[in-house]
């Protein structure tokens, strides 16, 4: 990446939020980290690109593309990580309960499915769930517009997901129906790609950023593609802003997400604060709203049911490892007991 002579801080999207938080005195220059490696990072700043190793402290500071460093150009060596204003993270496979981070200081969202058997309203509302706790706006895009003959029922499938959403449907490969992304590309804006594999992510990529990702095409008997991306990092727009690029992820385990659900399930929220009971489970109780609603047809009950499903989940992920162990143990306990009880009863 070469800075021109017009680039400054802003334009990699240097805000008040982060001048804040550093001392005017200090000697340390602040950066971008575009790519993240094992033991070092990419990094830009006003007097251009620079890697820098990660070791020591530096090491510890759980860096992620899109962050901003303050660091020692004579070394070069990170001397502080600055605070984020908004994180994506992600429950790291396995069982360690570990959190691997994503990205970070994203402005926008897009959420990319497309115009086929990719689209999945579950897929969506959990998309939605991580770009609110993420502090970034969504914007659900429908790639592959061109194949079929109508996009309405894909737009407002998506509509209904929340009052205000914004939807876009467009060929990801045709720089003109691109054009509608503009307002969030713009100097100084960061924005992020998130959906499966197949949807048409590196197309828009490559139409947005003007640069050459693999692509492959969807599978024939699914219509799902195949991973092309293999790592994060920042691209610079043809309109002056900055994308993050994720690999696709078929499944995005919710982490820490609790708060923000009920703004993704707004109604169903709003609906439940009406329960005659706090704690209405909106199953069987007298006076719940909920059920009220479903009975009524005001409210879909599959609806509720992804609700309930997400909030599963988020709790479930959320726990640290020691708390599931301690919870897995006394389950264990408990049914150990049970069936000594029951082999007694036999006994006897």
């Amino acid at each position: 990446y070469i800075m021109s002579s017009t680039d400054t801080l802003q334009s990699l999207g240097w805000r008040q939020f982060f001048q804040a938080q550093v001392d005017i005195e200090s000697d340390w220059t602040p950066a971008r980290v575009l790519r993240v490696h094992r033991n070092a990072i990419e990094v830009m700043h006003v007097d251009g690109a620079t890697t820098v190793p990660l070791a020591g402290k530096s090491a510890a500071l759980r860096i992620t593309v899109g962050d901003w460093v303050l660091i020692d150009q004579a070394g070069p060596k990170v001397c502080a990580r600055l605070e984020r204003f908004g994180l994506f993270q992600r429950k790291a496979a396995g069982t360690s309960g570990a959190i691997q981070l994503l990205a970070a200081n994203v402005d926008t969202l897009f959420i990319v499915t497309s115009a086929n058997r990719d689209f999945n309203i579950a897929r969506l509302e959990r998309y939605l769930a991580i770009a609110h706790d993420a502090s970034a706006f969504p914007v659900i895009v429908i790639t592959k517009a061109d194949t079929v003959e109508s996009v309405d029922e894909y737009m407002a499938a998506a509509a209904k997901l929340s009052p205000g959403i914004v939807v876009e449907a467009l060929d990801a490969r045709c720089a003109e129906n691109v054009e509608v992304l503009r307002p969030w590309c713009e100097t100084g804006q960061t924005v992020a790609l998130l959906g499966s594999s197949g949807v048409g992510k590196s197309t828009l990529i490559n139409t947005l950023a003007g640069i050459e990702l693999e692509t492959q095409a969807a599978r024939e008997d699914d219509q799902r593609g195949r991973h092309t991306t293999t790592g994060r990092s920042m691209y610079r727009l043809n309109h002056g802003g900055w994308l993050i690029d994720k690999p696709g992820m078929r499944e995005l385990q919710l982490v820490d997400v609790g708060d923000v659900l009920d703004e993704v399930f707004r109604e169903v929220a709003d609906l439940a604060a009406q329960c005659r009971f706090v704690d209405c489970s909106h199953e069987s109780e007298p006076g719940c709203a909920v059920q009220s609603a479903i009975e009524s047809g005001k409210l879909d009950a599959d609806r509720l049911r992804r609700y309930r499903k997400l909030q599963s989940e988020d709790r479930r992920n959320t726990e640290t490892l020691a708390e599931r162990r301690a919870r897995d143990k006394s389950f264990g306990k408990m049914v150990r007991t049970v069936m000594s009880d029951k082999r007694k009863e036999k006994g006897g």
